[in-house]
């Protein structure tokens, strides 16, 4: 693995913490894409904030996705400590509409692995955060009718 850094422009640059890069020793496409409607979706995500590293859980929720930890944040200033990154499950969030979630992929780090954590386990840790199984009960979702892109509304 190789990092390039650029200089910005401000005079102190951009200094690169190795210890918080993920590097994935397994990787899991999610095909097809597992959607998780704004419900489900704000659910798992409050779930997450509820069980949160720094309030003596294991779970980091962001933007991007869910990580697992190996337990809370233990170090001087809510730093890391002696928690261990697992893995993490990997999403697009406002997609495919607003507060949705679409989960494409679940990474297992190298420690991970050596805790006996595979992507399946991931994925079925974080989904369980709401009770959500991977079986599909959360993609059974009914099609909304097309709409008709030539019709306009009355004015």
């Amino acid at each position: 693995m190789s990092l390039t850094l650029l200089k910005t422009a401000g005079s102190e640059g951009l200094r690169l913490r190795t210890e918080q890069v993920a590097v994935p020793a397994l990787t899991s496409q999610v095909r097809p894409a597992l959607v998780l409607p704004e419900l489900q979706a704000r659910a798992l995500l409050d779930a997450a904030a509820h069980e949160d590293v720094s309030n003596g859980g294991c779970f980091c929720a962001g933007p991007a996705g869910i990580q697992l930890w190996s337990g809370p944040f233990n170090g001087p200033n809510g730093g890391k400590g002696t928690a261990i990154h697992l893995g993490s499950v990997d999403w697009t969030y406002d997609t495919p509409a607003k507060h949705w979630a679409l989960i494409y992929r679940a990474m297992v780090t190298q420690e991970g692995i050596e805790h006996g954590e595979t992507t399946l386990s991931i994925l079925t840790r974080v989904l369980g955060l709401t009770g959500l199984s991977i079986e599909g009960d959360r993609v059974q979702l009914p099609t909304p009718p097309v709409r008709d892109p030539f019709r306009r509304n009355a004015v």
